[in-house]
């Protein structure tokens, strides 16, 4: 490498493309001065390893910003970069690519470094919560495919932001409260439904006889009187109307009797709400989700918090009276946001608003996520925006809160429609999960007939045990490795398949490196040095070490396809090393335990990413 007189300098810790980052700007800043500080080096992979392993792009962009021809600023960074701790001598290329070459000891230092319980993922010393919002199941409703991907989006993301060091407060904000509920409530009492009988099935064919007989038709009653329909047709339109009204009324008056405590209701409701999350966290138990009773928070909790909010707007002259209603104005829109109706009543952005002022202002979250489908953007954005104008965007000791609504599409047939039954009706999520657990068990259960496979013999719980991680890691991966916000075509056919960008390919390839790393009989293989002679060793080790970085960007981006991607790359990487690099085979025992090591390693980070994921790592496939 070339000399110069004076040197930037770096140290090969973490993911060395970060390290060779960081020298370059520092070479850069060094080169062209302080308002290039903030350039970007441009490191990349190269597109052939032959030439090296990174390449440093900046040369070519920052030579038109200064008038010099890119090779000879290329020269001029590669003479003042410091990179003789990891690199070999720098090559410049084409119009002004720098081509780097780390050095095998440094990279084998690197890998070292990583193999450790933290595999290189960086852990934040930030002692502030964060609050993920997500579930949002619905009392005396079973769960359908809608709730699928809030729910494990909302767990992949908690379980990253945890494995950062950060404390998460996972919060399920159940709808338990309001109108709806006291609805369904009345009418099981007044069919003396026995309550600790009551199934979900049940409980769910209430709710829409509740909601269908308190939906009258005034609109069509007023046009039949209009048009001078028949009598009987007017007659049929004023009962329907009478009887729509008489049951609101008498929700109302039930829901009234509940808010002021009415011992029996309260018992009654309490009853409602047991039958509809036993069901839940049956659902979240097959989903291998970390939710339970101490995250559920739901609108019944925030109850007596809805007139402060109200009274705090008021008082700040945050908000309007229209027609009644309280509204609060935006400069950059002409929509409203409706926090008080005309009636008195509360709404959704009331409880939204009381349930974040009491996360950033009570908890101290300093970054509040909700996991919600794509259709509530707007009402978010308003959402934020009038707490930002209440000052609950900020902590008690005057940190800054990130208020993120995270975004996600639906999951279509294969008619590129939202997902229904055969019959036309919402599929449950029971029944999807149901589905998903008789394919993978079906899928293990022939792979063992083969005598040579890992699971042959093994018995039928044994056979439904990995089954069920099968069936529900391929739905789950399948979901998470969409660009959340796009719709994407459930087709269980794919998700289930051993081969390919799938969950099963990714345990498969994990089970593999068990299978191996059991046939070696070898022990601690740490204390074994690292010989990353072959290309696909080094590309092998290249790709681990990005793994942190990749746990950072989806902390940082709430994308857990960026993860999923990483992963089956990894995955595939491995294939390859595995298919040129001889391991149980290979006679030098140094060589054999460096490429076991290697393995090791990749099935930690394997079996680690999977975690993160909320999929299971099977041993045996």
């Amino acid at each position: 490498m070339s000399t110069g007189p004076s040197r930037t300098s770096t140290s090969p810790a973490g993911d060395p493309r970060t390290a060779i980052g960081s020298a370059f700007q520092q070479a850069i800043v060094a080169t062209l001065g302080d308002d290039y500080a903030g350039s970007d080096p441009l490191i990349r992979n190269t597109a052939n390893p032959e030439l090296g392993d990174f390449q440093c792009n900046a040369a070519m962009g920052l030579a038109k910003r200064v008038g010099q021809p890119p090779r000879d600023l290329a020269q001029k960074l590669v003479e003042v970069v410091d990179l003789e701790a990891i690199a070999e001598d720098l090559e410049i290329a084409g119009p002004g690519f720098i081509n780097i070459r780390l050095k095998t000891d440094a990279l084998a230092n690197a890998l070292g470094d990583m193999d450790n319980e933290q595999l290189g993922v960086e852990a934040s010393d930030d002692p502030r919560p964060i609050v993920v919002d997500l579930c949002g199941v619905n009392v005396a409703k079973q769960m359908h495919v809608g709730h699928l991907r809030s729910t494990i989006i909302g767990d992949s993301l908690a379980r990253v932001l945890e494995r950062r060091g950060r404390h998460v407060l996972r919060e399920n904000h159940l709808g338990d409260w309001g109108l709806p509920i006291a609805m369904v409530l009345h009418t099981l009492r007044t069919n003396g439904t026995d309550l600790d009988a009551l199934t979900l099935t049940e409980l769910d064919v209430a709710y829409r006889d509740a909601q269908a007989r308190a939906r009258g038709d005034a609109k069509g009653l007023e046009a039949a009187r209009t048009r001078h329909s028949g009598p009987h047709r007017v007659a049929e339109l004023e009962a329907q109307q009478s009887g729509a009204e008489e049951a609101r009324a008498a929700a109302s008056d039930t829901l009234v009797a509940l808010q002021q405590g009415d011992d029996e209701l309260v018992r009654d409701w309490n009853k409602l709400i047991d039958v509809t999350m036993q069901a839940v966290y049956e659902a979240l138990d097959l989903l291998n989700v970390q939710m339970g009773p101490d995250n559920n928070r739901g609108e019944s909790f925030y109850r007596d918090k809805l007139q402060p909010v109200i009274d705090h707007f008021e008082k700040a002259s945050l908000c309007r009276e229209d027609d009644g209603a309280l509204v609060v104005d935006f400069e950059d829109r002409e929509r409203p946001l409706l926090i008080r109706k005309r009636d008195g009543g509360f709404l959704y952005a009331t409880s939204d608003l009381a349930a974040l002022r009491h996360r950033t202002r009570d908890t101290g979250a300093d970054r509040c996520i909700y996991v919600v489908d794509a259709r509530q953007r707007d009402h978010f954005k308003d959402v934020f925006d009038a707490a930002r104008l209440a000052g609950w965007n900020r902590t008690p000791d005057d940190h800054d809160v990130q208020l993120v609504h995270v975004p996600f599409g639906s999951i279509m047939g294969a008619d590129k429609k939202p997902l229904k039954t055969r019959s036309g009706t919402n599929l449950t999520l029971a029944s999807l999960l149901a589905e998903a657990i008789e394919r993978g068990t079906r899928e293990v259960a022939s792979r063992s007939e083969n005598p040579s496979a890992p699971t042959h013999g093994l018995d039928a719980d044994a056979i439904g045990a990995i089954g069920r991680a099968v069936g529900i890691g391929a739905v789950k991966y399948a979901d998470l490795s969409n660009d959340l916000v796009r719709d994407y075509v459930f087709d269980m056919d794919r998700m289930i398949a051993f081969e390919g960008d799938t969950g099963p390919y990714l345990q498969y390839a994990h089970a593999r490196i068990c299978s191996l790393l059991e046939k070696s009989g070898e022990g601690d293989l740490q204390s074994s040095g690292m010989t990353l002679d072959d290309a696909t060793e080094r590309q092998l080790a290249l790709v681990l070490l990005r793994y942190g970085n990749t746990v950072s960007d989806v902390a940082r981006t709430l994308e857990p396809h960026r993860l999923c991607g990483y992963l089956h790359e990894l995955a595939e990487t491995f294939s390859s090393f595995y298919q040129a690099c001889p391991v149980l085979k290979t006679e030098d025992d140094g060589i054999r335990r460096s490429r076991l090591r290697l393995c090791d390693l990749t099935r930690r980070v394997l079996e680690d990413g999977l975690g993160l994921l909320g999929i299971e790592a099977p041993q045996r496939m």
